[in-house]
């Protein structure tokens, strides 16, 4: 085989479920990398009329302890029928926001290694500042495990 297969070499997290925004700021599941090298967060959102703030932190758990907003590289594809990435940006800590537009996608990418010592867990939100009706979600690839093994370790709890 040539390639990556995903299933068998990776772990997929599914951080932040599709769903309506409905004027509200969304926080996807936390999740911890002290058993893989790197995350690769697929964002993608529907028709939004724009001003989304997309954030990334660092915790000490799963709940969130402890966060601090981190930089992050990431590429985006903003135009409506597109498949081609944009050349990488870096973020600030607080983060970027996000056009209008019909389709977007993002990819994020993050080192393990350049996390914060005891702050092994990663969180994602959007905020869409109050503007009804923008559908998006977030993706997870894990890679890089830390343990050769059928299953990939759990990166939730």
């Amino acid at each position: 085989m040539k390639g990556i297969n995903i299933a068998e070499q990776c772990h997929i997290v599914n951080v932040l479920p599709p769903i309506d925004a409905a004027s509200t700021a969304r926080t996807g599941d936390w999740f911890n990398l002290k058993n893989y090298a790197h995350a690769t967060l697929i964002v993608t959102l529907g028709a939004s009329e724009g001003g989304i703030a997309m954030t990334i932190d660092e915790a000490t758990n799963s709940s969130g302890s402890s966060n601090t907003a981190i930089t992050f590289d990431y590429w985006a594809e903003t135009t409506a029928a597109g498949d081609t990435l944009a050349a990488k940006v870096t973020a600030t800590a607080g983060g970027i926001v996000i056009g209008s537009t019909n389709s977007q996608s993002f990819v994020i990418e993050i080192d393990a290694s350049k996390l914060s010592d005891g702050k092994p867990y990663i969180g994602f939100q959007l905020d869409n500042g109050g503007t009804a009706g923008c559908l998006y979600s977030c993706v997870a690839v894990l890679s890089g495990s830390r343990f050769a093994q059928e299953a990939t370790p759990t990166a939730i709890t």
